[in-house]
């Protein structure tokens, strides 16, 4: 009989603090993928950039959700691309939004470095990195 298969020690379904970070991963993935799939889906040509953005910010919102809950040395990789990936777009959507506004006539997850979401998607890659960082396997 095949002994089961254990979810690896760094996987953030096992703690509390970690499910709390997967539920708040999993709704900006729901939410900035449900966002871009109505913008691009209605009126595509105001925005274009705009909601480009938000499709990618959906995507790498949802690798991140599953490279946290997965764990193991792949799903520590995919988090680890996705939240680093994350931090570098809130950044420079954030400052490109503040500097020409012109260029993005409309919204993202990431513009103005996530105001209109309380700023969470400005500290969401800062934890996620954290996270990553702080369950990783020991050295020997």
């Amino acid at each position: 009989m095949a002994e089961p298969r254990t979810r690896p020690r760094d996987a953030a379904l096992n703690s509390g603090l970690g499910r709390v970070l997967l539920l708040v991963y999993g709704i900006f993935a729901l939410s900035a993928s449900a966002r871009a799939l109505v913008q691009i889906s209605t009126h595509f040509s105001e925005a274009p950039l705009a909601y480009l953005l938000s499709g990618l910010a959906g995507l790498v919102y949802i690798a991140a959700t599953v490279g946290l809950a997965v764990g193991g040395p792949r799903g520590r990789a995919l988090a680890l691309t996705s939240c680093s990936i994350e931090l570098l777009g809130v950044l420079v959507v954030g400052t490109l939004t503040i500097v020409d506004a012109v260029a993005f006539p409309d919204a993202t997850v990431w513009s103005r470095f996530g105001q209109g979401y309380g700023y969470v998607p400005l500290a969401l890659p800062f934890i996620g990195l954290w996270w990553v960082w702080r369950h990783r396997p020991a050295t020997r």
